[in-house]
């Protein structure tokens, strides 16, 4: 697998290949049966990645609370976007 551009370049310069890669390292995974939405848990929230045509929508999930959801245009920075997914509900 070839290096992933660096973490200042927008989303929508890397290739597929790339965006499924850095979302590996982050440690989500891919949903089977929806090849665009990606699975991310931690100790204290999930969230569900989806790879729209515009932009990267984000939806946290906690335990009883309401889902939190946001989108990600894919001109910001892959460090911009992971930092905002990280960041959690």
């Amino acid at each position: 697998m070839p290096a992933l551009p660096t973490d200042r370049t927008p989303l929508n310069q890397h290739s597929l290949m790339a965006l499924e890669q850095w979302l590996r390292d982050l440690g989500a995974e891919p949903a089977p049966d929806a090849p665009s939405r990606w699975t991310l848990q931690t100790p204290t929230w999930s969230a569900e990645l989806t790879l729209e045509q515009e932009d990267l929508r984000v939806t946290w999930l906690q335990p009883e609370a309401e889902p939190r959801q946001c989108c990600l245009p894919y001109g910001l920075s892959r460090a911009d976007v992971e930092a905002a997914i990280q960041a959690g509900p």
